[in-house]
């Protein structure tokens, strides 16, 4: 069934208001997309997303972790205040879609959908200026270097909630493979935790033909990775959820050469601090003790990144709400299940109540593909619950 097709609240005025000027913010989510940014460096972005929030009457705010921005808009004496964020940067990938509107920048795409939740925040901001019905404070954030896991925590850093307090604080992503504008909804842990380990196993080095006289690296590692199906096998809860992936292993350069050393990087997963802790203790153990019984060294880098994604039962009960209220039942993914992504929104949600969501892309491209693009059509029907959102949230008998 074609959700946006089939909504039963045709008559919306805000589906109505949005349709009238969502060419424009399909053209402005091309421009984006062609002319992508890395982390930190989305000052194009930032520019085009600030002059269009200023000119709808929105004070708004620069600069804050570089290039993001929060955009504030007052309506009436409520006191209620509300935070929706949205990514801004792209990814460091060639692109291969061969859209008219692909990249101009090499090595550089929008393989996870950031033009496209910028552009749906925009639209929303745009009817929200124009015609908005609440009573409240609005606050629309716009986050760099989400792909890196740094932009969240550099916006709290500076102060992102001591100037501009919310009460609750919400956020979306596309998510291929669910129907083209369903919603998905999770509460409790929705992401999981993202952490990284460099480990390094040392040995000695020597000719091919005669192992005996070196201490093999690549075999002391072989067996390592081997040895690490255990940790999520038998060291995990079998009712939690851990992820651990060796995506990259390098080693010498010749066949009749055993190497010094092998280089290994991990990343790890989980939905709960406890399994995340484990893992940080298990990995470096194993790793040590692998090498050790081969008569090599490992020496382990263990990185943390950001912890799960929790959303938060009260919030996201209301934002579900929301969605039946003004999309229809049939826009409800049931069964939608937290995903083993990670997502450094999880840093605003521990500092505010709050709920992370997911709108359906269509049969698309995995995130982070060459192949991936935004699924335009899902622009209006995200913007539009944006708009309810807030409308519903900010409203003088609201709590």
């Amino acid at each position: 069934m074609d959700i946006i097709a089939q909504n039963p609240r045709s008559n919306d005025p805000v589906e109505k208001g949005i349709a009238s000027y969502l060419d424009e913010i399909i053209a402005l989510r091309h421009d984006l997309h062609q002319y992508p940014e890395l982390a930190f460096q989305e000052l194009r972005t930032s520019k085009l997303v600030a002059s269009r929030l200023s000119a709808w009457g929105y004070e708004v705010a620069t600069g804050i972790a570089g290039t993001g921005i929060v955009a504030t808009l007052r309506r009436g004496d409520g006191r209620k205040r509300i935070g929706i964020r949205a990514d801004m940067d792209a990814l460091p990938i060639e692109e291969a879609t061969g859209l008219a509107y692909a990249s101009s920048n090499p090595n550089v795409m929008h393989a996870c959908g950031h033009d496209g939740h910028t552009s749906i925040l925009l639209a929303a901001a745009r009817y929200l200026a124009e015609n908005g019905n609440f009573s409240g404070t609005l606050r629309l954030i716009f986050q760099p270097a989400e792909e890196i896991g740094a932009g969240a925590r550099k916006m709290i850093s500076e102060g992102l909630f001591e100037r501009f307090p919310v009460d609750a604080v919400f956020g979306l992503h596309n998510w291929p493979g669910v129907e083209t504008g369903q919603f998905g909804f999770v509460s409790g842990p929705a992401m999981a935790s993202v952490d990284k380990a460099i480990i390094k196993i040392v040995g000695k080095g020597g000719h091919g033909a005669e192992p005996h006289r070196t201490v093999d690296p690549v075999l002391a590692s072989a067996s390592f990775i081997t040895a690490l199906q255990s940790v999520v096998s038998r060291n995990v809860d079998p009712q939690d959820m851990a992820v651990v992936t060796v995506g990259s292993i390098h080693a010498g350069s010749a066949s009749n050469v055993i190497p010094e050393s092998v280089e290994m990087q991990l990343t790890m997963r989980a939905f709960s601090e406890t399994v995340r802790q484990l893992l940080q203790q298990r990995i470096p153990a194993l790793a040590r003790a692998q090498a050790e019984s081969f008569g090599a060294e490992a020496n382990v880098n263990y990185r943390l990144g950001f912890p799960a994604l929790v959303n938060h039962a009260k919030e996201t009960a209301f934002a579900r709400d929301v969605a039946y209220d003004a999309l229809g039942l049939a826009a409800i993914e049931k069964d939608f299940r937290p995903r083993t992504a990670s997502e450094d929104f999880a840093f605003m949600l521990q500092a505010n109540p709050g709920s992370y969501l997911f709108v359906g892309n269509g049969d698309s491209a995995p995130l982070h593909s060459a192949h991936y693009n935004f699924n335009d059509a899902i622009i209006a029907p995200a913007a539009r619950y944006w708009v309810r959102l807030a409308e519903t949230f900010l409203t003088d008998d609201n709590g």
